[in-house]
């Protein structure tokens, strides 16, 4: 999705698959996530510190940890914001994936200053 390839990244999803983001209803759709995303950010980009894979009789969980570069829609920016992503695949196709991040903990407040 970082790429923008939404209709690749589609095909990556099962049919009913449910994606949760903090402080977001769950999503069923790519352009659920798209649009919810316009209102928060400009851009975000992903540095993968370690992936990691479970198989289990019934799905395969994947969990993936790193750090977030942000560009908020004012323009300012933050980096090294801490992400963990895990997916649950099922015949290879994304079921569900649950994100936790420290997005609101980084994006400065409307009305505070940065220090000098």
């Amino acid at each position: 999705m970082e790429a923008r390839d939404l209709p690749l990244a589609q095909r990556c999803l099962a049919e009913h698959v449910v994606m949760q983001f903090p402080g977001a209803p769950a999503m069923h759709h790519l352009d659920d996530v798209v649009a919810w995303a316009r209102h928060r950010y400009r851009r975000v980009s992903k540095t993968f510190h370690a992936v990691n894979h479970c198989l289990t009789p019934r799905q395969s969980i994947v969990v993936c940890h790193g750090e977030l570069a942000v560009e908020w829609l004012d323009g300012s920016t933050s980096a090294s914001v801490r992400f963990i992503d895990r997916f649950e695949l099922t015949d290879g196709l994304i079921t569900r994936q649950d994100v936790w991040n420290d997005l609101a903990l980084a994006q400065p407040a409307p009305h505070m200053t940065r220090p000098l």
